[in-house]
């Protein structure tokens, strides 16, 4: 892979080319793609999604948004330090393309902040019930119907290809979505392949899928225009990842290790002593100890050393990816960054204490339970009036039904496949109130 190549401002329909050295300044366009996710109605429903503890009424909790916000600004930093010593390396990026240090932190912090947009309400567990909805629940009948990876699609579905969509799907009017510039899709893609075949190595670039069937001819037309490496054979899709996928993924790493961390803490879920303990084991050799002995309160004393852990994983993040670059553009570089890092053991740590103190905790597990209940519910009823309506047997609690169905949801699709899909992204569209919401109202 060839990063004047990855680093491409293509938008879905240019007739013509985007070139670096002709940019304003004063308006890149991989800034106008972070200003597209923000203004993005998908990007501000995750003020009320879920990161861990579903449903929070405590102002000190995070939710996707306050996540995604804060993964980007760590991207971001990730970025450019990265993008320094790139360019520094390879001065022709600059002399004969024009591009700068900066943008490689645009990259970054634009796919950071929008890794998230597809996930459904009520955190990981939506999309585990939506999958189980075709599964093992009533969703089941439709599998004749499907060809083996439409199938796969919706048994197992994916947020990461379900932001895939969000971005890039066409409707009337609206040509290929948010139209972001293809390095900054690249960079999102983070599972570059199909649903099936279902982790066929033990690359974490096979961990799970990145596109619906839906999308894939779009997605091969954005591997492709980047020089991405494909990596398998016959009639199935996969690519190696883009570089700049692991930086994103980094600062995604960086801050759930910390912040849930943090978030447990602020719970009363993980006691602040034990908490600690942990936590300076990954600051020892940067603490001012004489500035954190004057530190005191919890909240200061985490939050100094929640910024001193960051900051040291980000400099690690940095350091793993420019020792591997020349592996990673060759598509040779199979882990995440942080699997490579010297803190790996008191990451691993940290994140068994978050697993069993936060996200195994009561009040976790109640609200992701309610949340099955009502995805499930919402999956059946939307479903069947969607399907009855396309028939022609609507009743008139079906025709009710969809009126709740937003605009650019009330669409006409030709296949059943497509049509399940809709209903399927319209439900993981929505926020935790408005579940909750609707399963009130047609539960009523």
């Amino acid at each position: 892979m060839h990063w004047e190549q990855l680093l491409s401002l293509k938008r879905q329909g240019d007739k013509s080319k985007r070139l670096r050295i002709e940019q304003d300044e004063s308006r890149l366009g991989f800034e106008v793609d972070f200003d597209r996710i923000i203004f993005s109605a998908a990007f501000r429903s995750l003020q009320d999604k879920t990161q861990v503890i579903p449903m929070s009424k405590t102002d000190f909790v995070h939710t996707r948004l306050t996540h995604s916000l804060e993964v980007s600004v760590v991207g971001r930093s990730i970025g450019r330090l990265v993008g320094k010593k790139i360019i520094e390396k390879h001065p022709y990026l600059k002399e004969i393309h024009g591009f700068q240090a900066n943008d490689f932190g645009a990259i970054v912090a634009a796919a950071a902040l929008a890794h998230d947009i597809g996930n459904p309400p009520f955190g990981h567990s939506g999309e585990k019930a939506i999958g189980e909805y075709f599964s093992i629940g009533n969703g089941k009948k439709y599998q004749n119907q499907l060809s083996e990876k439409e199938w796969q699609d919706l048994i197992d579905f994916e947020g990461n290809a379900n932001g895939f969509s969000v971005l890039t799907s066409s409707r009337p009017g609206v040509q290929g979505g948010i139209r972001m510039t293809y390095a900054v899709l690249g960079a999102f893609m983070k599972y570059p392949k199909e649903s099936l075949p279902k982790k066929p190595t033990s690359n974490i670039a096979d961990k799970k899928y990145g596109f619906f069937q839906s999308d894939k001819e779009f997605f091969q037309e954005v591997a492709q225009e980047l020089g991405l490496i494909s990596n398998k054979t016959g009639n199935d899709i996969g690519y190696e990842r883009h570089p700049l996928t692991y930086l994103v993924e980094a600062a995604d790493d960086i801050c759930y290790t910390i912040i849930d961390f943090e978030d447990g803490i602020n719970l009363g879920l993980v006691s602040e002593d034990f908490a600690l303990e942990y936590l300076i084991k990954l600051v020892k050799d940067s603490i001012d100890t004489s500035k954190y002995n004057l530190l005191t309160t919890k909240e200061d004393r985490i939050s100094y050393l929640r910024a001193l852990a960051i900051g040291n994983l980000i400099q690690d993040a940095v350091r793993i990816f420019l020792e591997n670059e020349e592996a990673i553009l060759n598509g040779k570089f199979p882990f995440a960054l942080l699997d490579k890092s010297k803190y790996k053991a008191q990451i691993d740590d940290i994140i068994k204490i978050s697993v069993k103190n936060v996200y195994q905790s009561r009040e976790v597990i109640e609200k992701e339970l309610s949340g099955y209940q009502i995805i499930n519910n919402l999956l059946d009823k939307f479903i069947t009036a969607y399907l009855n309506n396309d028939s022609g047997k609507a009743t008139n609690y079906d025709k009710l039904l969809l009126k709740i169905l937003p605009e650019k949801n009330n669409l006409e699709k030709e296949s059943l496949y497509e049509r399940l899909l809709l209903i399927c992204h319209f439900v993981s569209m929505l926020t935790d109130s408005k579940a909750v919401l609707y399963n009130q109202i047609i539960t009523a």
